[in-house]
């Protein structure tokens, strides 16, 4: 056996090791009973010593230094790339500090949920701060003496720095805050009224699953606090939640959630339990999730079909015609909550929560002072106070379980959607006729092709890039967002 081979091999057993834990993951989110949570965490620290001992073990690095790269396939290279990366990244990180975090962000993320419900984040307070300190140390690591966030994102979007999301980002800013004062001030879109049954929200979500093509033979829809996908190949498994006045929220969670389980599901066969056999970046993954949510699933044609399935779900709920229901779904109100926000306000959320971790990380924030610099800054962004620490700094549960870095990829997915959404309306002219009557294939089938089935087989920007044929902007979101927006309220 060649040395390409058995590494390949090893890591075809680390990778259905991973799985497993994201299983468990999986599980506290859905169905562990809470009495479990500690039980859990020390379950959790305990794959995590496995896996990293496997990431980390000196026949690994062995493998390594006999395989010369250029004698392998397209394929071969890119497996190498990732092995490669995640090796360097694993043997920079102590063992007993990747086990010590996996333990304290399991225990961490039950401490979240409590505090979110009591509305108590002095509660909370405590163990974010050993959160904090531990991904700080684990920055510093990876960082080896550059810079601890820009180390951090390599997680979640590799080759990208923090310098760079900043200056998009600076250029997103002031184009969406102008645009959302002339929309906040123009007359308001309708409103649904009455209440959804919880059972008929359900089975009308997952009727859109299918609807946009998750294979449930291989995935399943679920509740959970906040929605999430998780798993990737064959076994790729949804959340969403439901509201009794506001079913869009249980709707579009859930196709935002197809989004990012069809990239899973929809990658080559070929690169089951390897490197490649999951989504590239979490900003390539946002890029699908967004997409589908929001440039095709509230569209004007595709809304016009769900008003009609809504109809026929709920009856009557105080709206007169498509028209309507396409501005009530994409209505601009103002809202505390990051999930529920519309397209226009969205990214505003996310650049605040990006400038507060990068001051985590760097330390000029203390978490102490965090609930105090989160609401001056809503404040600041959105024109009103923050009521409850459950609308504010306790809304997510990302840093409960370490996930610094995570945020900007969100904002950098609506980017990636906007080049490629521009790139799909050329290439499939008359979509909004497939859409109107409910058919979303040839979105789904376009996007399957140019980018899911490519799974890690490229570096982010080169999927998008190749998929698109542009190089990543801010510019189409941008214009689409005007547009749309300007349409809608008659600006």
């Amino acid at each position: 056996m060649t040395p390409y081979d058995a590494l390949m091999a090893y890591d075809r057993d680390t990778q259905a090791l991973a799985q497993v834990a994201g299983r468990l993951g999986w599980d506290q989110e859905t169905m562990m009973p809470r009495g479990a949570a500690d039980q859990r965490g020390e379950e959790m620290a305990a794959m995590e010593s496995v896996l990293h001992a496997r990431r980390t073990a000196p026949q690994v690095g062995e493998w390594l230094d006999g395989i010369d790269d250029s004698t392998l396939d397209a394929v071969g290279q890119a497996q190498m790339r990732h092995i490669r990366r995640s090796h360097a990244r694993a043997t920079k990180v102590p063992a007993a500090l990747a086990t010590k975090l996996a333990r304290l962000t399991s225990v961490a993320q039950g401490k979240w949920a409590e505090a979110r419900g009591a509305d108590d984040f002095a509660a909370f307070a405590p163990v974010l701060q050993e959160v904090v300190a531990l991904k700080r140390e684990e920055g510093a690591a990876l960082a080896a003496g550059g810079d601890l966030y820009d180390a951090m994102l390599q997680d979640y979007e590799p080759g990208t720095t923090g310098a760079e999301l900043e200056a998009m980002f600076s250029a997103m800013r002031p184009v969406l805050a102008d645009l959302r004062a002339a929309v906040l001030a123009a007359e308001k879109t309708a409103s649904l009224t009455g209440t959804f049954d919880e059972a008929a929200q359900m089975k009308l979500s997952r009727h859109l699953a299918r609807t946009f093509g998750y294979d449930m033979q291989r995935g399943r829809v679920d509740k959970a606090v906040h929605p999430f996908s998780s798993g990737s190949g064959n076994d790729v498994r949804i959340t969403t939640r439901t509201n009794p006045v506001d079913p869009f929220n249980c709707f579009y969670s859930t196709i935002h959630e197809v989004g990012h389980a069809a990239y899973e599901q929809n990658i080559d066969q070929a690169y089951l339990l390897t490197p490649l056999g999951q989504g590239v970046s979490m900003g390539v993954h946002e890029s699908q999730s967004r997409i589908y949510e929001n440039q095709i699933g509230r569209s004007r044609a595709f809304t016009g079909w769900l008003f009609g399935q809504m109809k026929d779900t709920f009856g009557d709920f105080g709206i007169a015609d498509a028209d309507a229901f396409y501005a009530c779904v994409n209505s601009v109100n103002n809202g505390y909550i990051r999930t529920e926000a519309d397209e226009l306000q969205y990214n505003l959320h996310v650049l605040l929560r990006f400038d507060l971790e990068r001051a985590l990380m760097s330390g000029d924030l203390a978490v102490a002072d965090l609930e105090a610099a989160w609401n001056d800054r809503f404040k600041a962004d959105f024109g009103y106070a923050v009521d409850k620490a459950s609308n504010g700094v306790l809304q997510d549960v990302h840093w409960s379980v370490g996930l610094f870095g995570y945020f900007p990829t969100y904002s950098l997915g609506n980017v990636y959607a906007g080049c490629l959404h521009q790139t799909l309306r050329t290439a499939v002219p008359d979509l909004d006729d497939h859409l109107a009557q409910g058919n979303t294939e040839p979105a789904t089938s376009w996007l399957r092709d140019n980018v899911q089935v490519n799974g890690g087989l490229y570096e982010p920007r080169v999927t998008i890039t190749m998929a698109s044929g542009m190089e990543p902007s801010e510019a189409p979101l941008l214009d689409y967002l005007r547009d749309k927006f300007s349409t809608i309220y008659k600006l």
